[in-house]
């Protein structure tokens, strides 16, 4: 039986383009979509999965089919090679995660190279203790530094490591090896994946070229809609300025170019220390669940209802990126199959200013719950 799962991408209705986007096929080629082929493998699909009209087969089509198309289309074997080990990867990393689908799970990001005595070092330690003990699972990149400090406060039972191979990081770090959640990657855009799919949150600690990479590719994808909103944290150890040097230069050298706007500076939040960061944490999910979309509307999973005073206050504060019609509260659209017991929160979205979208979050969060 497939689990529900909080986390996911934000339109999950989205697939691979359709083939009229795609290249031309040679004329010469044996078409893999042909009916014949696509009947073999509906045949092969059904001796596996006892049928093959679910949406979630039809995908599973397409995959095989793609994977066929490989051949005629003369890939080399170098390009096969990457291919197969980023699906072999993924599959099994999505193998040892769907055994936890339940807890919570935070990412933390940071430098390999902090010392065991570094303040940084220590609140990570701090920080990863206080979230397993509100019942969250921690994953980092298995390495030393912060990610090792990620572990130790957690411990080996609320640890996931997602590592990758590199000729100067060869082991995972003592609390995190040998464990069955300890995952080797040979890519980092897979790695980066599980890192972001998996989690309901992102902690970034002080860290070098690494660290910035994935704390921009976080922002990135947030603010432009391709990830669910998540609660993006800067922290650092006692006496620390680095994410306040960070987000100066952010105001320089971005906002105040107009690359950026000035709501996306929400989409992130520096806290003063471990505690700041697990309240923040905490307080994104006080009443949201998740989100999605059902078409064009954005639609906000919640714990509880809100009063009716409060969605009126969201229509008067958050106009702005309502594309029509206004903020309701209802039920389960037709075509959800998840959380189909929790109330909504749903709009018309003008599909843009995400910093905006998770300020809603916040009000929702600071509203009162309906009287029952």
């Amino acid at each position: 039986m497939k689990k529900d799962h909080s986390r996911q991408e934000i339109d999950p209705e989205a697939i691979v383009p359709a083939e009229v986007e795609s290249p031309p096929e040679k004329a010469s080629q044996l078409r893999a979509d042909d009916e014949d082929i696509v009947e073999a493998l509906n045949g092969l699909i059904e001796r596996v999965a006892g049928e093959t009209e679910s949406f979630d087969r039809r995908l599973v089509r397409e995959l095989m089919t793609a994977a066929l198309k490989l051949i005629p289309d003369g890939r080399d074997t170098g390009e096969l090679k990457l291919m197969t080990a980023a699906i072999k990867e993924l599959r099994y990393a999505y193998r040892v995660f769907g055994d936890y689908p339940e807890p919570h799970k935070v990412t933390i990001f940071g430098s390999a190279r902090t010392n065991k005595d570094h303040p940084d070092y220590l609140a990570a330690i701090d920080f990863g203790r206080e979230m397993a003990q509100a019942g969250w699972m921690i994953i980092t990149g298995a390495g030393g530094g912060i990610m090792e400090a990620g572990h130790v406060g957690p411990g080996r039972e609320a640890s996931f490591g997602v590592a990758i191979r590199l000729p100067f990081e060869t082991t995972a770090n003592e609390v995190i090896a040998g464990d069955e959640k300890l995952i080797h990657f040979r890519y980092f855009f897979t790695r980066k994946l599980m890192f972001l799919s998996q989690a309901e949150a992102v902690v970034l600690f002080p860290g070098g070229f690494g660290t910035l990479d994935e704390a921009y590719e976080t922002l990135t994808l947030v603010q432009t809609g391709k990830a669910s909103p998540v609660p993006i944290v800067m922290v650092e150890g006692v006496g620390g300025c680095y994410w306040r040097q960070w987000e100066e230069t952010v105001r320089i050298n971005l906002l105040s170019r107009g690359l950026i706007g000035e709501d996306d500076l929400h989409l992130y939040h520096i806290a003063s220390d471990p505690a700041d960061a697990v309240e923040h944490i905490l307080k994104f999910y006080r009443n949201y669940h998740s989100s999605r979309y059902v078409r064009d509307d954005f639609v906000i999973r919640l714990r509880h209802k809100i009063d009716d005073a409060g969605v009126a206050a969201l229509n008067d504060e958050f106009a702005n990126i309502v594309k029509e019609g206004s903020i309701v509260q209802r039920g389960a659209y037709d075509v959800e199959t998840e959380h189909r017991d929790l109330p909504r929160i749903a709009f018309t979205h003008t599909r843009n200013n995400f910093g905006k979208v998770r300020q809603l979050i916040d009000r929702i969060n600071e509203i009162a719950p309906a009287a029952l």
